[in-house]
């Protein structure tokens, strides 16, 4: 289960650090802006690899998702937190991000400044079992085939209609 009592940072939409808000807090609707990190990894065929969120999530669960996210633990940086959720959630340490911009995401539970990266990546993947429900490659095509039926959380589709949709 995820650790409720866990601080975050709360931040204004600049980035810049105003406080801390506990993971329960920040997820009770209060929208208190807090970053998050969210990897999309694409292998050399121009797959992206989805991860499926585990049914106890409470947030989107049973939904495919970005390859990684995670929230920013307060004290941490962005790239700090990129390189930490990747190796818990995937198993990969060795990867080269690209940056592609951040946004804010409003839902009826959260406020998130999403800190979106990308990278290309061939090697072995081992997805977190405790963590994930497992993950798979999916051709862009398989994607834009299923966005909007309710596969996909919100955040996902709204970043790969934004910085990927275009690219097909």
């Amino acid at each position: 289960m995820d650790n409720n009592n866990e601080y975050l940072p709360a931040v204004d939409e600049a980035g810049n650090i105003i406080g801390a808000v506990t993971r329960g807090e920040a997820h009770s609707g209060s929208h208190i802006l807090h970053p998050v990190v969210h990897l999309h990894l694409f292998n050399s065929k121009g797959e992206i690899f989805l991860q499926k969120r585990p049914a106890w999530k409470d947030i989107q669960p049973d939904k495919w998702d970005t390859s990684t996210g995670g929230h920013v633990d307060l004290g941490e940086s962005i790239g700090q937190a990129l390189k930490r959720e990747v190796g818990e959630e995937l198993g990969i340490t060795d990867f080269t991000p690209e940056e592609l911009g951040h946004y804010v995401f409003n839902s009826d539970k959260e406020k998130e400044l999403v800190y979106v990266h990308k990278t290309i990546y061939d090697g072995p993947i081992s997805p977190d079992t405790d963590e994930l429900d497992g993950g798979r490659f999916w051709t862009m095509e398989e994607i834009a085939e299923n966005i909007g039926k309710g596969i996909f959380t919100p955040n996902f589709e709204s970043e790969y209609t934004k910085y990927f949709a275009c690219r097909q």
